[in-house]
């Protein structure tokens, strides 16, 4: 089960935002079910990754890392995890140059077009002694095993051969591995979308990579800055795979892309299992891992002043079958392994929907402020209770609230922004979020918040020209919330309605992305 600590356990029931239709899960048996691990590891770096080092040495200092995956992967296994993830670049670290990261590659064989066991067969293929203790590690421990290294490839590249060959002669890509539990090497996929890795090659194709497990069936692979682009992701999604996998060394940005708050939108956006894990770097701001499904979320955040140190999650999560129900109702589901009973939430009596008549809402005043580089419109939260418009272009977000309590002392603000953000890449959005301020002035909205105190009832809707929304909750010291109810019409409007909310709210967010507008 979950390690101690901040990790956090909750299970409600939502409705599919992105799929057509709903989807929910069978009464859990050892059959429909499983049990699966990730580990946030704090990675032993390189002092000096710029400058190159002999392949002794890079395995010296590999061996550091790879021996607390061996007593990870022993603990996973004592818990009866199935399958066990590790974070990118979690055997190595990062900020190598192309030439430095040299002596830390082994070239990886396509398991589509070679079945290879590196522990069983060690002698096949030479300098892969990264390869032959990962899936020793996964044989030893009987489970599946995905871990994250540099991969060097020959030109011409054997799937993609009229490519262009790199000026030095090679490939070199950000690699994701997966191996069977009695070690066989059985997926291999290069990341696509490379965020600042001078070290590595984008692939001249996306590679759209699974592999089949006899507890859960197919998994996808991608990694970190994948999650933000709909190659290689949204392909995975689009082709029925309903349990990805993704390591990732995420740096994270309040107020919408904390770590473990995108990792639950995406899952809840996508109707999907996500097994996320991150790198646990204090200075580099990474951390927040969890295993996450529709229904619950199982997640670790440290928080400023916590010990520096990896943190091993496991939970049972179901295997996710499409069930057709009806929108309306509020079936009682298990969410694996008789964990816990979930349903809908009833109604908290505040009107919610335009049936009821109400006239439109009032204007209210409108500044500019910049929240994670972008220029959002936002509307002050000032009133005990509101229904509030605000547009940035023609794009229009809603805001129904009421707070919980009349005298709370946080400024809050509520935004929308539809264009597309160009700092540290490029891609179209269209959101709409409600943050708390970081101070009583306007000009703090949209800057980062980890804590707050005041609690608000919402209905939060966007007019949205796509359907790939991911919604999240944020709350005070880094906790997520799970949506009451999610609702899309087919007007491309999309409602998230909460109430009853645990802790101070943080911000809550609607992240619409306009895949089809990225290269415009």
């Amino acid at each position: 089960m979950p390690d101690g600590g901040e990790t956090m356990l909750f299970v409600i029931a939502v409705v599919s935002v992105y799929l057509a239709s709903v989807v929910g899960v069978t009464d859990s048996t050892p059959d429909s079910s499983y049990v699966a691990a990730v580990y946030e590891h704090k990675v032993i770096l390189n002092p000096h990754p710029r400058v190159p080092v002999s392949r002794h040495d890079a395995l010296q200092h590999m061996q550091k890392n790879l021996d607390i995956y061996e007593e990870q992967a022993a603990r996973a296994a004592q818990q009866g995890a199935q399958i066990l993830v590790f974070p990118e670049d979690g055997i190595h670290g990062f900020n190598f140059t192309r030439l430095s990261i040299t002596s830390y590659l082994e070239t990886i064989p396509d398991p589509q077009e070679e079945s290879w066991n590196p522990c069983m067969k060690p002698e096949r293929h030479n300098n892969t002694e990264v390869l032959q203790r990962l899936s020793c590690m996964a044989r030893r421990n009987n489970l599946y095993l995905v871990a994250n290294m540099p991969d060097l490839q020959p030109c011409p590249l054997k799937t993609s051969p009229t490519s262009t060959c790199p000026p030095d002669g090679h490939w070199q890509f950000n690699t994701n591995v997966a191996f069977r539990s009695d070690g066989l090497l059985v997926a291999r996929y290069h990341k696509h979308n490379l965020y600042f890795e001078a070290s590595c090659d984008t692939p001249p194709e996306p590679e759209i990579i699974t592999f089949d497990t006899p507890f859960a069936g197919k998994f996808g692979l991608f990694i970190c800055f994948d999650i933000l682009f709909h190659d290689p992701t949204v392909l995975l999604v689009q082709r029925g795979v309903r349990q990805l996998i993704f390591p990732t060394a995420w740096m994270n940005q309040l107020p919408l892309l904390d770590s473990i708050q995108f990792q639950q939108a995406f899952s809840l956006g996508a109707n999907v299992t996500l097994l996320a894990v991150n790198i646990r770097n204090d200075r580099l701001i990474m951390t927040g891992s969890g295993i996450y499904t529709p229904f619950s979320a199982t997640y670790h955040h440290a928080r400023k002043g916590d010990p520096e140190e990896g943190r091993l999650l496991v939970a049972r999560v179901p295997v996710l079958e499409p069930l057709e129900v009806k929108q309306s109702a509020a079936k009682e589901v298990e969410a694996g392994g008789g964990e816990s009973t979930i349903s809908v939430a009833t109604d908290s009596g505040y009107c919610y929907q335009d049936s009821c008549d109400d006239p439109p809402p009032p204007s209210y005043p409108t500044f500019i402020s910049s929240m994670m580089y972008d220029t959002f419109t936002f509307v002050l939260l000032n009133e005990t209770q509101g229904d509030i418009k605000v547009c940035n272009g023609t794009f229009c977000c809603r805001l129904q609230y009421r707070w919980l309590l009349q005298d709370h002392k946080e400024l809050y603000a509520f935004g929308a922004f539809a264009g597309t953000h160009t700092v540290n890449g490029r891609y179209a959005l269209q959101v709409c979020a409600v943050v708390r301020c970081a101070g009583l002035d306007r000009s703090s909205c949209g800057q980062e918040v980890e804590e707050a105190e005041s609690k608000m009832d919402f209905l939060l809707e966007g007019n949205f020209d796509t359907k790939y929304v991911y919604p999240s909750i944020l709350t005070s010291r880094m906790f997520l919330e799970q949506p009451e109810s999610l609702e899309k019409a087919a007007d491309g409007r999309l409602t998230m309605k909460h109430s009853n909310t645990k802790g101070g709210l943080v911000t809550a967010c609607l992240y619409g992305r306009m895949y089809h507008l990225d290269n415009e």
